[in-house]
């Protein structure tokens, strides 16, 4: 098949917090404003920055995570992408050569050339150093240029260009602007549908990079694709309800691309807004921020009783990290505020301020092995026995417990569900 051929940049840092998704995103609304289509991708398993990415660009947001999805997978959806962008900018994650596999490792296997972020508070020639250990600690690692992130003046930013070794491009500077950053949360970015001046901060941050000169499309990379297996219509004629509201957001579009490539019906609805379910034939609640909903969740008991009628029937139930929660007798938050959830698990959470799990994770369910991540902040006490155990991807990283009560499948874990799709096919099929 002839390789595609699109202008391409993966946006990576020496660290995270030095803002990669204010820049991806500055410069997807930079150059959507100049006619072009642009198309975003987020490394590494991530809810938060796709919404705002979305937001950005003006087209769907999709994960490239090699050990989630797996290179044919990452491959396929940067090959769809080509035929119809202009230009493919993917966010990376943490810093550039973190992880395994890391956002250098991606930018490596498909060609990318890697655009550093880098903030510049506090320094000055340092910047340039940093620029150059970046672009030579890995030979085979093709560099496009830096930008400047949170500079505090034009004097400033001149000052980390001039540090620049021959020959390293500039793709400018943003400068140091409470209204330029995106408001934080502690899993991360505040959804994008939560900050209500989102536009303006996109607006305001593309006119920044226009300030420092024309930024250029970036070289053209050749995007291939290859043989890979056909998704079976396993699931024709299922109807799928998928909780999507502001509590229950942390979905990935290629979960819910497969579901519907498998002949699914999805029918969404809002468990904080909606007094009943659909007719459904299973039910996918996915994770988000149950915890600061609690009092809506738990007033809507004509919600809680439609979940335990779904669940006493013996329909099958998809719950993941948050989702799972709102399944509990009762979910604490941080500040001690206790209220009652769908009970149709045993149990209780609580929030903590602490980290309580992050990483890659993989599952040997009897469905078949399922890969996923975890990343949450609660403790969930339950008298239930684990039914199985994630493995963490990471030599000395902690397992997850998977719950099973009747049809009902229940985990910190959020699945990745393109990682196995007969599996899939399996939990949601009655």
């Amino acid at each position: 098949m002839t390789a595609r051929r699109c202008p391409a940049l993966l946006v990576s840092a020496p660290a995270s917090g030095q803002g990669k998704t204010t820049v991806t995103a500055a410069l997807a609304r930079y150059h959507r404003a100049r006619g072009k289509r642009v198309r975003v991708f987020k490394t590494g398993p991530d809810f938060l920055d796709p919404m705002i990415l979305e937001h950005a660009s003006g087209a769907p947001v999709y994960q490239l995570d090699l050990w989630m999805g797996g290179e044919a997978h990452c491959r396929e959806l940067l090959y769809q992408a080509a035929g119809e962008a202009d230009l493919i900018l993917v966010e990376g994650v943490m810093g550039l050569f973190d992880g395994t596999p890391s956002s250098a490792d991606l930018a490596e296997q498909f060609g990318l050339p890697v655009l550093a972020v880098i903030d510049a508070s506090s320094m000055a020639q340092t910047f340039g150093a940093i620029a150059h250990g970046l672009a030579t600690y890995r030979s085979k690692l093709r560099f496009a240029g830096v930008i400047a992130n949170r500079v505090g003046s034009a004097a400033h930013a001149g000052m980390v260009a001039e540090s620049l070794p021959p020959g390293m491009p500039s793709y400018g500077a943003l400068p140091r602007d409470a209204q330029l950053s995106l408001p934080h949360r502690h899993l991360g970015l505040v959804q994008a549908g939560e900050i209500d001046d989102l536009e303006a901060r996109l607006e305001r941050a593309a006119t920044a990079l226009a300030e420092t000169g024309t930024i250029p499309l970036p070289a053209a990379v050749a995007f291939e694709t290859g043989p890979s297996e056909p998704v079976l219509p396993r699931l024709t004629g299922l109807r799928i309800a998928v909780a999507r509201d502001r509590a229950f957001a942390f979905l990935y579009r290629a979960n819910l691309d497969l579901l519907r490539a498998m002949g699914a019906d999805l029918i969404f609805f809002s468990p904080l807004d909606d007094g009943r379910l659909p007719e459904v034939d299973s039910l996918y609640l996915p994770g988000g921020y149950p915890e600061l909903h609690l009092q809506r969740l738990a007033a809507n008991t004509a919600m809680k009783n439609a979940l335990r009628e779904h669940h006493a029937r013996g329909k099958p139930i998809v719950a993941e990290c948050g989702g799972m929660l709102y399944l509990l007798e009762s979910l604490t938050d941080t500040s001690g505020t206790c209220a009652d959830m769908a009970g149709v698990l045993p149990g209780h959470a609580i929030m903590q301020s602490k980290l309580a799990n992050l990483g890659l994770q993989s599952v040997a369910l009897p469905e078949g092995t399922l890969r996923g991540h975890s990343f949450h902040h609660s403790r969930t006490e339950t008298p239930l026995l684990p039914f199985a155990l994630t493995e963490d991807k990471r030599q000395r990283g902690r397992a997850e417990a998977v719950y099973r009560q009747g049809r009902l499948h229940a985990s910190y874990l959020h699945l990745y569900l393109p990682s196995n799709p007969e599996a899939t096919a399996r939990l949601f099929m009655p």
